[in-house]
């Protein structure tokens, strides 16, 4: 058994079926998790979900300021 590396929540899973690279999802905090290693078991958050969610909420603050700039112009 392995615990979820961001709340400690104990993952069921059957390590016999994982591989190297495989996803789980942390059913406690909902965390995206991936295998890094099978002997013995290691998962890690996956940090590529996390960037992307970072980037995009970069990118909506971007929208929001250029939507302020045109308003104040339309003033």
């Amino acid at each position: 058994m392995v615990n979820c590396p961001l709340c400690d929540a104990p993952i069921d899973v059957d390590e016999e079926d994982l591989d190297e690279g495989d996803p789980l999802i942390c059913e406690e905090c909902g965390a995206n998790l991936i295998v890094t290693g099978v002997d013995p078991l290691e998962i890690e958050s996956d940090d590529d979900d996390e960037d992307d969610e970072e980037e995009d909420e970069d990118d909506l603050d971007d929208f929001d300021d250029e939507e302020e700039e045109e308003e104040d112009e339309w003033k």
